[in-house]
C-alpha cells in the first residue's frame, strides 16, 4: 500500500491539472453524442466550464474564454452573439464603479477614512473590533475586498502592539500593585528575548531577568511568573488577532453585498434581469440600497457578537481579553491621531475624487428610483426612446478623473512664492494605475458567465433545468428560498463566487417561473449569498489574507464560518420575507414576469 500510495504520488499527483483538463471532457462526452439535442451540448460546455473553474485546472479568466469556441462550434451561438455579451452594459458599470474605486485608492482617500472612523468609534478591544468591521464594511461596498482587507491588516498589526504592549499581572499578596510588562521602549519596560537577558530599569522599578526576579517595592516576582505573564499577554494579543483580522474578513465579504457594484453577483444578477425580461423588474441601484444595506449591516452586527462570543468571551465576567486599561486605551487612541496626522490635511487631489465619488453615487441612485422620475427619463423623453443606463453615468465620472487637475498650480491658482518654471498638473487618475489595478480577468469572467447564461438560455438548457426543479414546489416557498440560499452559500466556499452566479441564477430564473414565484424572490438571496464565503481560506481573497496573516490553521477558519454562514443564511432569508416583500410585492407575480412567461409559451 505504501509503495502503491508512493507511486500515486510521483507520477500522478505532479499531472492532476493535466489529467483534468483531457480526461474531464472524455467522460463527459456521452451527454452531448447520446442526448443530441442543443441543451445537451450546452450542458456539456457548462459542466466543463464548472469544473475547471472550481479546480481551477485552468486560470479562471482563461476557462471564462471556452464559449467563445465551444458554442459556435457546437452550434449553441454564433461566434458574433457570443462576444457581444462579453462586453455588455453591466460589465462596462463594473469597470466605470472599479475605475473610481482605484482614484480612491490612489489619492488615499480610503485610509483617511477608515482611520477618522476607528479614532472616533472608540479604543477598548470591543469598539476597536465595530471600527474595523465597520469601516472595511462601508469600504468593500465601494472599492474592492481584496484592497479593503489588505489595507487593514497592518492597521491592526500596529494598533495591537499599542493595545498589548503594556499588561499587568497583580501579585498574589492583597493590596498588591500591579507591573508593567512592555514589548516596546519606555516606562517600566522588559525586554523579551529567548535568553532572558538584559534588564531595563527606571529609577523607581527593577526589571533585572538576570537574577530571575522583579522587584515592585516591598514584593518580588520570580522568572518563572514573569515568563507565565508573558506568555497570557501575547495569548491574549494572538486571540485578539485573529479576532479582528476574521472580523475585517467577514466584513469585507459582506460589504460588497450593498451595492449593486459592490462585487461580481450582483451585477451578475442584473445582467440576467435585463436580458431575460423587456420590462423594468423594478431591482435597480436604489433599491439594490434599500433591501441589501439593513441586512448588510445586521450580518456585520452578527457576525462581531458571534466573534466575541467564540474567541473574546463574551458573557463571561472575567475575561482579559474584553478588558482595557486607561493608559492603553490613551496610547491605541494616540497611535491612531498620529497616523491620521501624517496623512495631513485633505488635498486637493483627494477632494476632488470624493466630489466625484459622491456625484456618481447620486447619479446612480436617482438614475430611475422608482417612486419618483429619474433623471434618466428626460433622455428618454427627448430622444425618443433613448435608454440611459448606469454605466453611462459610471464612464462619465472617469472621463472627468483624466481630466480634472490633482493639484491647483496654474494660472491665477499658482502660488506667486512657487520658484521655477510652471509645471502642468497631473490628472486625478493616469492610465498607468487603471492598467496595473483593474482585475482584468474578473473581466472576462464576468464575460464568461454572461455568454454561459446567454447559451444556456438559447439553447433551452436553463428551461429544462427549471422544469426538473418543479418539485421542489411541494415545499413551502420560505423553505424554498432557504434551502437555495443556504446551497449556494456552500458552493461558492469551493467555487468562484462569479461562476457560482453565472450557473445558478438563469436556472433559479426557469424555477421560479415554473413554481408561479416572483423570480427576484428566490434570484436575490441567492446572489448576496453567494459572497457569504466565510469557512475556506481560499473561499476569497479576504479570507486568504487574513488566513496568512493570523498564521491561523483551516479547523481555527472553518469553526467560525459555519455559524457564520447559517446565520446570514438565516438573515437573507429573514429579509427576502419581511423587507423584500415590502419592496418589491414579491407575494405576487409581477406583470414583467407574466410577460415572458406568455412570450415562452
Amino acid at each position: 500500500m505504501a509503495s502503491a500510495g508512493g507511486w500515486f504520488q510521483s507520477h500522478i499527483a505532479p499531472y492532476w491539472r493535466s489529467l483534468v483538463l483531457v480526461v474531464l471532457p472524455l467522460l463527459l462526452l456521452p451527454l452531448p453524442v447520446v442526448s443530441a439535442t442543443s441543451a445537451a451540448r450546452c450542458g456539456y460546455v457548462i459542466l466543463i466550464m464548472a469544473a475547471y473553474w472550481m479546480t481551477e485546472a485552468l486560470p479562471l479568466a482563461v476557462t471564462a474564454l471556452i464559449p467563445v469556441f465551444a458554442f459556435p462550434l457546437l452550434g449553441i451561438l454564433s461566434t458574433g452573439e457570443c462576444c457581444l455579451v462579453y462586453m455588455k452594459e453591466t460589465n462596462m458599470m463594473f469597470l466605470g464603479g472599479l475605475t473610481v474605486a482605484i482614484a480612491v485608492e490612489h489619492c488615499n482617500l480610503h485610509k483617511r477614512i477608515a482611520l477618522f472612523v476607528i479614532l472616533n468609534v472608540g479604543q477598548s478591544p470591543r469598539r476597536l473590533m465595530a471600527g474595523f468591521m465597520l469601516t472595511t464594511m462601508f469600504l468593500s461596498m465601494w472599492i474592492s475586498n481584496t484592497a479593503s482587507t489588505a489595507m487593514m491588516v497592518p492597521i491592526v498589526d500596529a494598533i495591537l502592539v499599542e493595545l498589548y504592549a503594556t499588561r499587568s499581572k497583580k501579585l498574589p499578596e492583597e493590596n498588591a500593585t500591579a507591573i508593567d510588562l512592555s514589548a516596546n521602549s519606555g516606562q517600566n519596560q522588559l525586554e523579551l528575548s529567548p535568553a532572558g537577558e538584559n534588564g531595563v530599569t527606571d529609577g523607581h522599578n527593577a526589571i533585572d531577568t538576570n537574577n530571575h526576579e522583579v522587584e515592585k517595592g516591598d514584593k518580588l516576582l520570580t522568572d518563572e511568573e514573569i515568563d507565565a505573564a508573558n506568555a497570557e499577554v501575547f495569548r491574549q494579543r494572538h486571540i485578539m488577532r485573529r479576532t479582528l483580522l476574521l472580523g475585517v474578513a467577514y466584513s469585507a465579504n459582506v460589504g460588497g453585498t450593498g451595492v449593486v457594484t459592490g462585487t461580481s453577483p450582483n451585477l451578475v444578477l442584473m445582467a440576467v434581469l435585463q436580458d431575460s425580461f423587456s420590462q423594468p423588474t423594478g431591482l435597480n441601484f436604489a433599491t439594490w440600497m434599500a433591501f441589501n444595506v439593513p441586512g448588510m449591516i445586521l450580518c456585520v452586527i452578527l457576525a462581531w457578537v458571534w466573534l466575541q462570543v467564540l474567541f473574546m468571551g463574551l458573557f463571561r465576567k472575567k475575561s482579559p481579553i474584553q478588558q482595557s486599561t486607561p493608559e492603553r486605551t490613551n496610547a491605541v487612541r494616540k497611535l491612531i491621531r498620529q497616523k491620521y496626522k501624517e496623512l495631513g490635511p485633505m488635498t486637493h487631489h483627494e477632494a476632488t475624487v470624493l466630489t466625484l465619488f459622491i456625484i456618481l453615487v447620486l447619479l446612480w441612485l436617482f438614475r430611475a428610483p422608482e417612486f419618483v422620475p429619474g433623471w434618466s427619463a428626460w433622455f428618454k423623453d427627448a430622444f425618443e426612446g433613448i435608454e440611459v443606463d448606469d454605466a453611462t453615468p459610471a464612464m462619465l465620472i472617469v472621463t472627468l478623473l483624466f481630466i480634472l487637475p490633482a493639484r491647483l498650480n496654474f494660472w491665477c491658482f499658482r502660488n506667486p512664492k512657487d520658484p521655477g518654471p510652471p509645471q502642468p498638473s497631473p490628472a486625478c487618475m493616469n492610465w498607468q494605475v487603471v492598467h496595473e489595478k483593474i482585475p482584468w480577468g474578473v473581466v472576462l469572467l464576468l464575460g464568461g458567465g454572461f455568454a454561459m447564461a446567454e447559451g444556456a438560455n438559447k439553447s433551452g438548457l436553463s428551461a429544462w433545468l427549471g422544469d426538473q426543479l418543479v418539485a421542489f414546489n411541494v415545499m413551502p416557498k420560505e423553505a424554498i428560498v432557504f434551502v437555495v440560499s443556504l446551497m449556494t452559500a456552500m458552493l461558492t466556499e469551493v467555487a468562484s463566487n462569479t461562476a457560482t452566479a453565472s450557473i445558478l441564477l438563469p436556472v433559479l430564473k426557469e424555477m421560479a417561473l415554473n413554481i408561479n414565484v416572483n423570480p427576484l424572490y428566490l434570484m436575490l438571496p441567492a446572489a448576496v449569498c453567494c459572497s457569504y464565503a466565510f469557512m475556506l481560506p481560499v473561499a476569497t481573497p479576504p479570507n486568504a489574507i487574513v488566513f496568512s496573516a493570523a498564521n491561523m490553521k483551516s479547523a481555527d477558519m472553518m469553526k467560525a464560518g459555519f455559524l457564520m454562514n447559517i446565520i446570514c443564511v438565516v438573515v437573507i432569508t429573514v429579509m427576502i420575507n419581511t423587507l423584500g416583500v415590502a419592496l418589491f410585492d414579491l407575494q405576487h407575480m409581477p406583470p414583467w414576469a407574466n410577460s415572458t412567461i406568455s412570450a415562452l409559451n
